[in-house]
């Protein structure tokens, strides 16, 4: 390992962040001030293999520079790496990695400003402008044109932080000029965000039976003896009555496949991972999604967070993991709050550390903040982002049930997928299975945003029609397209409203689920500027290890931007190069990114004609 470390100096608060994360120095090759009592640090060398089992902790401790001072000086970094004996060259390309890092001086705040889909929609371009006007230069501000927030039912949005020690956030959606100005100004003064429930439309339906969502709006996020006295922890104490091979079982039994979009079948990950001879074996909750139109797994997050920890803690059961890793969206500052809540008074209470319940299990949860990378909701690159090391995908194999996080067996689901575990276990895989169709079984949360009167997270049973979705949503009139599965999916026409909303009946119909995302767009909103975003962001947010999706997504874009302003045989070459380059990176990509970049751009040729 070669350590070149600069000359730069760390301040007293950059290096007061990193110690609040590891502690003071205990030698002066940790950065410790050389004095008589250190002689003998001239002589020898503690770390090595202790250090680097440290590197996990590179990730939190940029968190901790950038939290604290609003950017990461070449000090800080410098200071941070002598601390974990980590090169400093390879924590310059972690830190340059996450959009909401900065390694160049900025002001301490700065605001997020949503320019995704559902924003852009809503009128993100001009909230941009009016921000920036009445700001001006010097106002202490920096304005950043962001991805998605999470936040599309209340677009256009913006999230402001604000550097300091403790480190201030405040959201603003849907936002106003003056409210996101205030924010960014004040954020203790800015108005406080609406209760999770007003994201759950069906919420207010008493006629509508919801077994996930059930408990948003009705439970007080902040008690556990709340969430006890509506059911929680029963399927826990159920799963313990069944031993983890019972669980597996109920859980393969029920049809559970996962939610994020690959729709694997839960029982078989886990039953894989359970079976692996190699110790210890870890559980990863992916809840970064950035999937641009995605918010459900937030409002679960924030409105039912105990029900995410003991999910979280069955699967672990199940699995044999005794430490699990939360990842959670950088983006999401109100969800890290109530789960840092709910994980301190579940470990209080016994529900989580040494001896669970009483049953001689142990397990326990740490909570990783992802910080601005839609590639980290790849499992591969999220267990490389924990392990401090840059957001990038594997190669598959070996698969991460055999060779994952830290290199051992290692499952990993995402949020609404964990969730579903409670209801199997409550009423019973065949009772689960009874819902919805028999190839997609129980209910799905759909993330519903654009042109509807209200929209929110929908849980539907599977089968439900995309047409009874967007009744429900108020669909308004001049429907011009739908996106299916968010930027990675696809659109479908007007006309096409009787597809099932199902994994099978979704494929039959040349499109995906996805997710769940279902954005609508009316015919006031210009498709060929939405196309545009689209290849933005996957430019914007290839991490460029394969050539195939780093040229091609820029090369999307670029032919994108010219067919905008030709017309005839000039465009028409322009969507023969971009289907040859969609087919390279769907063929050729490592990862999802790359492999479905291409898949709405196709879709609005093909099914919209978007360019015609």
């Amino acid at each position: 390992m070669d350590l070149h470390f600069g000359d730069s100096k760390p301040t007293d608060d950059e290096r007061a962040a990193v110690e609040a994360l590891l502690g003071p120095p205990e030698s002066s090759w940790e950065g410790a001030a050389r004095d008589e009592m250190r002689v003998a640090d001239l002589r020898w060398a503690r770390g090595g293999r202790a250090a680097r089992d440290r590197r996990d902790l590179l990730l939190p401790g940029l968190h901790a520079i950038n939290d604290r001072i609003g950017w990461i000086s070449d000090g800080a970094l410098d200071y941070l790496c002598r601390r974990l004996t980590v090169p400093p060259a390879e924590a310059y390309g972690v830190a340059t990695f996450y959009a909401m890092f900065s390694v160049k001086p900025r002001p301490a705040t700065v605001l997020h400003v949503c320019t995704d889909l559902a924003c852009a929609a809503a009128g993100a371009a001009d909230l941009c402008a009016g921000i920036e006007s009445r700001l001006g230069p010097g106002s202490g501000v920096h304005v950043e044109r962001s991805p998605c927030l999470g936040l599309c039912e209340r677009a256009p949005a913006a999230l402001a932080v604000k550097a300091g020690d403790p480190v201030r956030t405040a959201v603003s959606a849907p936002a106003t000029v003056h409210e996101a100005v205030l924010a960014a100004s004040a954020p203790d003064s800015a108005r406080e965000e609406p209760s999770a429930q007003l994201a759950v439309p069906q919420a207010s339906a008493p006629e509508e039976k919801l077994i996930l969502l059930r408990r948003i709006g009705v439970v007080d996020p902040s008690s556990l003896d709340d969430y006890r006295a509506h059911g929680g922890y029963t399927a826990l104490r159920r799963a313990f009555e069944l031993g983890p091979a019972g669980v597996i079982r109920e859980v393969t039994d029920s049809g559970l496949v996962g939610r994020g979009g690959a729709a694997f079948p839960t029982g078989r990950k886990w039953q894989a991972t359970a079976s692996q001879p190699d110790h210890p074996h870890y559980l990863v909750c992916n809840a970064d999604e950035s999937e641009p139109g995605t918010f459900k797994d937030r409002v679960l997050m924030e409105g039912d967070p105990y029900a995410l920890v003991e999910s979280m803690t069955i699967a672990a059961y199940a699995t044999g993991a005794h430490r699990g890793f939360l990842y959670l969206r950088g983006e999401y500052p109100r969800a890290l709050r109530r789960l840092e809540h709910a994980i301190t008074q579940a470990r209080a209470r016994g529900f989580l550390g040494d001896d669970i319940l009483g049953q001689g299990y142990a397990f326990d949860i740490e909570i990783r903040r992802g910080a601005g990378a839609y590639i980290c909701g790849e499992e591969t690159a999220l267990f490389n982002s924990i392990e401090g090391y840059r957001g990038e995908p594997r190669a598959k194999p070996p698969f991460p049930v055999e060779k994952g996080l830290f290199g051992k067996p290692t499952v990993e689901n995402n949020v609404e997928t964990l969730v579903n575990v409670l209801p199997i276990l409550t009423m019973g895989a065949p009772a689960y299975a009874a819902i919805g169709t028999e190839r997609s079984t129980g209910p799905k949360l759909f993330c519903v945003s654009g042109s509807v009167e209200r929209p929110g997270v929908y849980e539907l049973p599977f089968g439900a029609t995309l047409g009874e979705l967007l009744t429900k949503a108020g669909v308004r009139d001049g429907l011009r397209a739908v996106l299916l599965g968010g930027a990675a999916g696809g659109f479908v026409r007007p006309d096409e409203l009787d597809i099932p909303l199902t994994f099978e009946g979704t494929r039959e119909a040349g499109t995906t689920l996805g997710s769940g995302v279902v954005m609508a767009f009316d015919d006031t909103v210009p498709l060929p500027r939405l196309l545009l975003r689209i290849a933005e962001f996957f430019r914007d947010e290839s991490c460029g290890q394969c050539v195939p999706c780093r040229v091609g997504t820029v090369r999307q874009e670029e032919a994108l931007h010219r067919i905008a302003e030709r017309t005839g045989a000039a465009a028409a070459d322009d969507i023969a190069l971009l289907r040859e380059v969609g087919r390279a990176m769907r063929d050729a990509s490592i990862c999802g990114l790359g492999q479905t970049a291409w898949n709405a751009v196709e879709s609005a040729i093909d099914r919209l004609g978007a360019y015609e």
